[in-house]
């Protein structure tokens, strides 16, 4: 849906905005609409994370509260000082 055509309808909910759009999925299923979609290929990049101990993330939270940066600047701080 093009921002820049607004007489542009989607073919399903026949919305011209993106409220719209979000208005009709609110109230509607796809399994009513099943025989006009098609399958699609999607790539997905999620960023890595990994987890930590609970106590630890709560520790290192209040340490960011108290230094008054966001946790990831503390974090990734440590981490360079530590590995240099």
């Amino acid at each position: 849906m093009s921002e820049n055509n607004d007489t542009q309808r989607t073919s399903i909910s026949n919305a011209g905005s993106i409220e719209e759009i979000a208005d009709y999925w609110d109230n509607h299923s796809v399994a009513d609409h099943w025989d006009k979609t098609h399958e699609v290929d999607l790539e997905v990049r999620a960023s890595r994370r990994i987890t930590l101990e609970p106590d630890v993330y709560a520790q290192l939270q209040e340490q960011a509260e108290t230094s008054g940066v966001p946790l990831a600047t503390l974090v990734n701080s440590w981490l360079k000082e530590r590995l240099t």
